[in-house]
């Protein structure tokens, strides 16, 4: 399959370039050239089909052009060593518990299949064998952690992690600072949205390209987002054995998904387009809410970002918005036809925690209860909804026991990476020091 960039102004890209390149050279995002649409047969009987299944088929559609088949079957099984449950929380609303993985966040899907892909595409191209790829990662939260564990220890490959300083939590932040190898963690001092320009800017900065060959493994990256629909479409088999009466043609489930760089729930417009039988979509923000105002208002204004108690999704200028932007043919009719939004602040977000987990004794992360309560408020008569349970609450341990009372259980998997030692660089959000630095690797 071939990909264009959604600024109109690159070359036409193959998966390979796609992924080993991110970014397009007009600064673009890659889009595929076409959407395959999946047959009715296996939504018929999608119920039956284990995750590894529904996700390989899923894969095939968007990468078996590329990949030799027993490789990406290989790639999937792999990526999905673990489960992403439906948990009913109430009559009608249920939670996709996306916190299962090695670093317990949503993003351990796309980052182990991009890890996956990408070293496959070391190994086949003699090119590249001797050429090690950089990739370079922005994040506020999760990203880092999922991004760094599913490429620690990969040959070929070195990943640079940037994170804004102070504004990740201690949990978040020791599963990628502690890591070494082929791990760098860089501490910037700003907002995710400067960690986000340096990676932009590295992309698109010639002599740093010459130096050294840079990727993405942010949702920037065709790799890293696509595979995020694999779970949508488990949800929705899940869903299908869970509750009666529902069929491709009688769907009257609503997905909302709490979102920030947009990502997210660009994979589950994706899967929607494959013929993924959702009614509607709602996107849930925190107080960074750009996107609900642009479905307000048809004008879509970055604006600086604003910390809040949902950190991951404390994103001024969401980049996935110009993959939705190109997907529905740059129509706000068009998207905020199917897709609402809802916008919530601190103080709404700690409401919402306490009242689920009083009503339901079902413990919410910040970003979580995003979802759930844009539910509570959103869903119509006769329809059920899915939010997206992006990471466990013990990530956000001292925020989650301060608002609910309680103490929060750590995982084992999250207190060994607690026991680490802190090795990161200090860095200003100046592109000119990023680059020295870079330059100097």
């Amino acid at each position: 399959m071939k990909y264009y960039s959604t600024n109109n102004q690159a070359p036409i890209a193959d998966l390979h370039k796609a992924v080993v390149k991110g970014l397009a050279e007009d600064r673009g995002l890659y889009m595929p050239e076409h959407i395959k649409q999946l047959p009715k047969e296996f939504f018929d009987t999608i119920e039956t089909k284990s995750f590894q299944e529904i996700a390989y088929t899923v894969a095939d559609a968007f990468f078996g052009e590329d990949v030799e088949a027993e490789a990406l079957k290989k790639i999937v099984y792999d990526t999905l060593a673990f489960d992403c449950p439906v948990v009913k929380v109430e009559d009608n609303i249920y939670s996709l518990e996306l916190f299962h993985g090695p670093t317990l966040a949503f993003k351990d899907v796309g980052a182990r299949f991009m890890a996956r892909l990408l070293q496959y595409f070391i190994r086949s191209n003699q090119n590249t064998q001797n050429n090690l790829v950089n990739v370079l990662v922005a994040t506020s939260g999760d990203t880092g952690s999922a991004v760094a564990n599913g490429f620690l220890g990969v040959d070929g490959i070195h990943v640079y992690v940037l994170y804004p300083k102070g504004k990740v939590s201690p949990i978040q932040e020791c599963q990628f600072t502690t890591l070494g190898k082929n791990i760098t963690a860089i501490e910037v001092d700003g907002v995710f949205d400067d960690c986000q320009a340096l990676v932009k800017n590295a992309f698109m900065d010639a002599e740093l390209n010459a130096h050294m060959k840079l990727t993405s493994a942010n949702s920037i990256n065709v790799a890293r987002f696509l595979p995020q629909a694999f779970y949508y479409f488990n949800a929705y088999a899940r869903m299908k054995s869970l509750t009666t009466h529902l069929s491709p043609l009688t769907s009257n489930i609503v997905m909302c998904v709490p979102s920030g760089n947009f990502g997210n729930i660009c994979a589950a417009l994706f899967g929607h387009e494959m013929g993924l039988p959702v009614k509607r979509f709602i996107a849930a923000n925190n107080a960074n809410d750009i996107f609900y105002k642009y479905l307000q208002t048809g004008k879509y204004e970055p604006k600086p970002t604003i910390p809040t108690l949902a950190n991951a999704m404390d994103v001024g200028d969401p980049s996935n918005f110009a993959r939705i932007y190109d997907l529905y043919g740059k129509s706000h009719e068009r998207i905020s036809a199917l897709i609402s939004g809802a916008t919530y602040s601190d103080d709404q977000i700690r409401e919402t925690m306490r009242q689920c987990h009083q009503d339901t004794g079902y413990i919410l992360d910040p970003h979580g209860a995003c979802g759930y309560r844009a539910l509570k408020e959103g869903l119509k008569d006769g329809e059920v909804g899915v939010f997206c349970e992006t990471a466990h609450p013990a990530k956000f341990k001292e925020k989650v026991d301060d608002i609910l009372g309680i103490d929060v259980e750590i995982p084992e998997r999250l207190a060994a990476f607690m026991k680490g030692q802190k090795q990161s660089v200090e860095m200003t959000k100046d592109f000119q020091d990023f680059k020295r630095y870079m330059m100097s690797r």
